[in-house]
């Protein structure tokens, strides 16, 4: 398939996912908010990649929400309606576009994004979703938002802190001020840092590779367990972890995993399911 806001390919069990209007900053027209949970949903129910990586073209990782979101009344919420009607329906509209990166994290796969140059608004909110971040030395980060009068409303309030420390993330969403590539990589924004865009994305596509290589099955499961103990406290995460290891551990990958170290060979993992929609 193709869309006006996104380039996409899979090679290698690696699915790469490019934001495709560098002469526009990357903004975050009305066709992206459409497209990109689309693409995140075909990726994992297909389960042809086992992987993710979210990048994006030319000078700029994105400048945050496109002008044209707002000119075309998107965010309205029923304004010709008595004030209550029309806020109820606004409410809606902020989950549907929350949806929008919660995507990222409800899919199977891990999502890793590489980010060049300026990061702004919709952009934090949209990386902080992914499993993973690196950059370029250049990059930097900006929670908007603030800086035009409104609360950043899409996850960077909610997911930052958690990556972040708190007092780090609150700055931010106060001041508005630049976050550089160093000092994110200090923090714990970011994993790494690369001295350019070419670099950036050799490695993370390696760290991507890697991923690719092991067991998409015990992948699957520990992004999932993962971000269920990031949202629950120890105890109730070890009493998941106790069920649900029960009825998802199987011994087939990790054999496949001993005989190919044995045979000096990669391993050769089966995909994941397919997921069909019921009654579809």
């Amino acid at each position: 398939m193709t869309y006006s806001s996104l380039e996409v390919s899979i090679e290698h069990a690696i699915a790469h996912v490019r934001l495709s209007r560098p002469t526009q900053l990357n903004t975050l027209t009305p066709a992206f908010w459409r497209e990109l949970p689309e693409v995140m949903r075909r990726l994992d129910a297909e389960a042809e990649a086992r992987v993710v990586v979210l990048s994006s073209t030319g000078k700029h990782f994105t400048a945050g929400m496109d002008l044209s979101v707002f000119a075309a009344g998107e965010l309205a919420g029923g304004e010709d309606r008595e004030v209550g009607r029309s806020r109820e329906a606004l409410r809606h509209t902020v989950l549907e576009l929350q949806q929008t990166f919660n995507v990222m994290e409800q899919i199977r796969m891990p999502v890793l994004a590489a980010v060049q140059g300026g990061c702004v608004g919709g952009g934090v909110d949209m990386v902080c979703a992914c499993d993973a971040r690196y950059c370029t030395d250049d990059a930097f980060f900006v929670i908007q938002e603030i800086n035009i009068g409104m609360v950043a409303d899409l996850g960077t309030l909610q997911r930052l802190p958690k990556i972040v420390p708190s007092g780090i993330a609150r700055e931010l969403a106060y001041t508005g001020r630049r976050l550089p590539a160093d000092r994110a990589k200090q923090v714990g924004l970011v994993n790494e840092t690369y001295r350019d865009h070419e670099s950036l994305l050799a490695g993370v596509m390696e760290i991507a590779r890697e991923i690719a290589e092991r067991s998409p099955l015990a992948v699957a499961g520990s992004k999932h367990i993962l971000n269920y103990t990031r949202d629950h406290s120890v105890a109730d995460s070890l009493e998941y972890m106790a069920t649900w290891q029960t009825g998802m551990f199987q011994r087939a990958d990790m054999a496949e995993s001993f005989t190919a170290k044995a045979e000096r060979r990669p391993p050769q993992f089966e995909r994941l399911a397919p997921l069909k929609k019921p009654f579809a």
